[in-house]
């Protein structure tokens, strides 16, 4: 149901979290010469945890019959979101400290930079929680319809 506000936020959740997949939230520089881009589909847990949070937004538009389940998929999504931020910190902390060489390159002692995009999945978080509270108004005003029957 495009009508219902909560629907709009989780479909900006869907588009977020696929721009998500194209764009790297952090890169690496060493000092002169190596420039390196952490891409989010090479590394496999983060391309799970950023293909999920956007795949778990589109199935709950698609649950809007059974509002429980809604909050339910929600509240795993912002799980989601925070373990992609989890998951970036780990592989920053590995990139940084020689543990994982990118590509060719052993990046150790790298300095950092998070970009932009990085921001994606705390947007996502704040558009799933008023999601969230949006689906539970819904749920309440249901249950108050059904009591005056």
């Amino acid at each position: 149901m495009i009508q219902r506000i909560q629907t709009l936020y989780l479909l900006a959740v869907v588009i977020l979290g696929t721009l998500l997949c194209f764009f790297s939230p952090v890169y690496f520089m060493m000092t002169g010469t190596a420039e390196y881009e952490l891409n989010i589909l090479e590394k496999l847990p983060m391309a799970i945890m950023t293909i999920a949070s956007p795949a778990l937004a589109l199935l709950t538009i698609f649950l809007f019959k059974r509002r429980l389940l809604q909050v339910r998929i929600n509240i795993m999504n912002v799980i989601v979101c925070l373990g992609f931020y989890a998951l970036l910190a780990l592989y920053t902390a590995y990139v940084v400290k020689g543990y994982e060489p990118l590509g060719d390159i052993k990046l150790q002692g790298a300095d950092w930079y998070i970009t932009v995009w990085a921001s994606i999945p705390l947007v996502n978080l704040i558009l799933l929680m008023m999601s969230t509270r949006r689906i539970l108004k819904d749920e309440a005003l249901v249950r108050a319809a059904d009591r005056l029957r």
